[in-house]
């Protein structure tokens, strides 16, 4: 009986707080319970407000970024993975363009595979490099099925159909042969599950001039990608003037080896968010 005189007094005098108006008095004193954030510290290296702006490839959602999140969030940066609609290389470049608008800070723009034409189209001030990750970067009036195709690719790409509605799938086996492969079993499974279809207009639109003749830029290497020829890769690294990390991963390095993704965007918002 006294429990629940004194819960009851409890809840009368939160409610109590809440009429009279002191909501902040009542905030403070939840927030005074709560861990603090590691990254929101007064030690960052990094101004205020910095954000890295993670874009997914086709047949993926944000979250194939989700090994590189924590570890740059408690670098001191804020991290967004932007969802694109993977309909048309101008809906998705507005698309970012939309989460761009979300922040106040300097950013850099990362992109995987096919994000890399989406994240080359936005324009933006703040925005003080890119990074591609084993990405597609065509320049003006290419496509990216042109710079996709530039050399052959491996025995182990999926050949891509596109559906009677337009949208292109891979079949679930190739995730873990050319996708994922040197990732585990079930990261492979869960990529499957995850998949996104892209749009024929993604791959056929012509792109616009690429912010990366204007911006600096890196460029990750994937030395044993099977969906886009290392080749390529480096081929569009060495005509946007990027600055070329080359290792031994797959087409997802963010899944299979998130720290080598990690040091490349680190490496870039150092040398260019302060500026």
């Amino acid at each position: 009986m006294q429990r629940r005189k004194f819960l009851g007094a409890l809840t009368g005098t939160s409610l109590g707080v809440l009429l009279n108006g002191s909501l902040s008095e009542l905030a403070q004193a939840q927030s005074a319970t709560r861990p603090v954030s590691s990254h929101v510290s007064g030690t960052s290296q990094f101004p205020p407000n910095s954000t890295i702006i993670l874009v997914h490839a086709a047949w993926a959602d944000g979250s194939c970024w989700r090994n590189v999140i924590l570890p740059l969030e408690h670098c001191g940066l804020h991290v967004i993975c932007a969802p694109i609609p993977l309909t048309s290389l101008t809906n998705d470049a507005t698309a970012l363009s939309q989460v761009l608008e979300r922040t106040s800070g300097p950013v850099v723009l990362v992109g995987h595979a096919y994000s890399g034409a989406v994240i080359a189209a936005v324009r933006n001030d703040r925005v003080r490099s890119l990074v591609y990750i084993a990405a597609l970067a065509p320049d003006e009036g290419e496509t990216v099925a042109k710079v996709f195709y530039l050399n052959p690719n491996s025995p182990e790409a999926p050949k891509m159909v596109p559906d009677s509605h337009g949208f292109v799938w891979l079949p679930d086996d190739a995730f873990s042969r050319a996708i994922t492969h040197k990732a585990s079993a079930d990261e492979s499974k869960i990529a499957v599950a995850l998949q996104r279809p892209i749009g024929v207009p993604c791959i056929q639109e012509p792109a616009p001039t690429p912010i990366w003749k204007t911006k600096p830029s890196w460029f990750l290497v994937a030395e044993e990608d099977r969906m886009i020829n290392p080749t390529t890769q480096r081929f569009m690294a060495d005509r946007m003037g990027a600055k070329i990390h080359s290792y031994p991963v797959d087409h997802s390095p963010m899944i299979s080896e998130p720290q080598v993704v990690i040091n490349v965007i680190l490496e870039a918002a150092r040398e260019t968010l302060s500026r």
